[in-house]
């Protein structure tokens, strides 16, 4: 009220260097404050990602299904044709869109944790790699940010290279979620969408694999640095019969984003997990964040925690169109032991100790 009352008093008395030094002090109130308006659009960028993840596809199907039900039924019909008609579209590239995956919503994303791409060797246009992303986090939110927008500018780190994000074939399936995921580059995790990007979009392709999956979702916590991958060699397989390169990834943070209840192996909890996880596609975690007002309450907003992505060296990778498992055995050490590398050269660079360890499960 002061420092209105002072700005007034200036008006009236002329005075406009007393005006000025008032406005100077005025973002300095907090409803005028930008570094809150800011945070709270960051903020606001997340959480829209969040829950249009978590209910977009089911809110969507209900709607469609309930417009049936109304004097809109023929919209609801002809979207449904249409779908029909679209199904195989997520198999063959999708429907990526420049314009979506340059939102300014995504900037703001970006800066919320904030998440960062550390570009470590070049990529040739005239070879199709295969990411193997480390590790999955709750939500992948580095692997979204990076690869799935221009946040964090890939295309003029990595020119000539098209990343295509592999996610749950069943978000494909469920209305307007699959147009909001294509629209990013975000493809179907399964062998005929990654067969035609690898084999019938040309070269200077790059699928991103978040290889540890659902199951590794379950053992994220803060301050935990494993991935379930010693038993995961498909994508190694697939390299193989496609003559692509494999890259590893690494996200420093990505587990640090949400807090995580961990039930021990064998407890009546996790089999639970384990059961859904194998019925519906993804493992229903028990996690929490921070609530949109206060970094003190429980909710279901990511903390503000650095993500920092780092693209590793490629693997040089012969096509073999049938491999053998001794051959797919030698490439996925080569990849295990490349991942380790590229994990202790930047782990004491973003946050962790030189006595840190790269678990592989």
């Amino acid at each position: 009220m002061k420092t209105l009352l002072a700005a007034y008093s200036g008006v009236v008395k002329g005075t406009g260097s007393s005006v000025r030094s008032v406005l100077q002090d005025l973002p300095s109130a907090p409803w005028l404050c930008k570094s809150k308006m800011e945070k709270h659009l960051q903020c606001i960028s997340v959480l829209q990602w969040v829950i249009s993840f978590l209910t977009l596809g089911a809110s969507a199907t209900a709607l469609l299904i309930y417009m049936f039900c109304t004097d809109c039924w023929l919209i609801a019909a002809m979207y449904t044709a249409w779908l029909i008609f679209d199904w195989n579209t997520p198999k063959q590239g999708g429907r990526r869109s420049s314009w979506v995956r340059n939102w300014t919503v995504w900037t703001y994303f970006r800066d919320y944790f904030p998440v960062r791409l550390i570009k470590t060797h070049n990529l040739l246009p005239s070879r199709n790699y295969i990411f193997g992303y480390h590790p999955h986090g709750i939500f992948c939110f580095g692997a979204f940010c990076n690869f799935g927008t221009e946040a964090t500018s890939f295309s003029k780190k990595f020119p000539g290279i098209k990343p295509s994000l592999a996610t749950l074939a069943g978000n494909f399936r469920l209305p307007v979620l699959r147009d909001y995921l294509m629209s990013g580059g975000i493809c179907p995790v399964n062998k005929n969408s990654i067969d035609y990007l690898l084999t019938c979009s040309g070269t200077g392709n790059a699928v991103v694999i978040v290889v540890g999956g659902a199951a590794e979702s379950l053992d994220c916590a803060p301050g935990i640095n494993s991935v379930t991958l010693m038993k995961r060699k498909g994508f190694i397989r697939l390299a193989l019969q496609k003559g692509s390169d494999l890259v590893p990834v690494y996200s420093f943070g990505e587990n640090d984003a949400y807090k995580q209840v961990i039930f021990e192996e064998g407890s009546w909890w996790r089999l639970v997990q384990r059961r859904l996880q194998k019925i519906v596609g993804f493992a229903p975690c028990l996690f929490h964040g921070c609530s949109f007002f206060s970094g003190d309450t429980w909710g279901i907003v990511p903390y503000c925690k650095p993500i920092t992505t780092v693209v590793g060296e490629p693997i040089t990778v012969p096509k073999v169109e049938e491999p053998t498992p001794d051959v797919v055995d030698q490439y996925h050490a080569m990849y295990i032991k490349s991942l380790q590398c590229l994990f202790d050269k930047y782990k004491t660079r973003f946050g962790l100790k030189e006595s840190d360890v790269l678990q592989i499960l």
